[in-house]
């Protein structure tokens, strides 16, 4: 079934003789919802089905390996590689796909406090959606609330940034997402996120440059407008990273 495809209507007993991800792919469809690989699918995957997914990477894995010519059999290094490489996939590094949003406890701006705060680094994990490559970094956020803004903890942060980087993605969309997730939550006149980040795809392959990193931006609201909040924060960004 491709993702734009229009579902042929299953029944039940026939939706639960399908593989996991053929289910979860057709409620997907059937919803209208995109699936890329930077998208949260957690909505539409019930109990059990992660098990049944790890299940299937681990089949499909293991054939990767069969085709790479590795001995899984007589190899002690890879007898259970498939295994931790199905774990690791869905458990930990790709968890942002197949996870709810963390809970996040929100307070209100009581003493009405409208003075740029600044979040970092906060170290981030990803992994790069071309070649499935690490992508290790910093995060600093900037935000400036107002009287209605609802004011989050500050391990919140972190939790959330580990919440949108762990998926396959490019940096650039990854930055923008947190954005628009802290931007809904928060509420703030404005917001503005740096990141800094290696990109193994760079280091390990292709070019094989180890220098080079990627630094982007995003900024809303009054640090878009407004120069002077601009350089404050950029400034300040600057004497902590010296």
């Amino acid at each position: 079934m491709s993702s734009s495809a229009t579902p042929i209507f299953r029944s039940e007993e026939e939706l639960a003789r399908l593989p996991a991800s053929e289910r979860i792919r057709y409620r997907l469809v059937s919803a209208a919802c995109r699936f890329h690989a930077n998208d949260n699918i957690a909505d539409h995957i019930e109990p059990g089905e992660l098990d049944e997914l790890k299940a299937e990477v681990q089949a499909k894995m293991h054939e990767v390996l069969r085709a790479l010519v590795i001995d899984t059999d007589n190899d002690h290094n890879t007898n259970d590689t498939a295994k931790r490489v199905a774990k690791m996939f869905i458990d930990e590094v790709f968890a942002g796909r197949y996870r709810p949003m963390p809970s996040v406890t929100e307070f209100p701006n009581a003493e009405r406090l409208n003075e740029l705060m600044i979040v970092g680094p906060i170290k981030v994990r990803s992994a790069c959606s071309h070649h499935l490559c690490p992508i290790l970094g910093r995060v600093w956020i900037g935000v400036l609330p107002n009287e209605f803004s609802n004011l989050i903890g500050l391990s919140k942060y972190a939790r959330i940034c580990e919440w949108i980087m762990a998926r396959p993605q490019i940096q650039e969309e990854a930055v923008t997402m947190l954005a628009n997730e802290l931007q809904e939550r928060v509420k703030p006149d404005g917001l503005a996120i740096v990141m800094e980040a290696d990109h193994f795809c760079m280091h390990w392959r292709g070019v094989k440059d180890d220098e080079s990193m990627m630094v982007n931006s995003v900024m809303r609201g009054a640090f878009l407008k407004d120069a002077n909040l601009r350089r404050e924060f950029l400034s300040l960004l600057s004497k902590k990273t010296a």
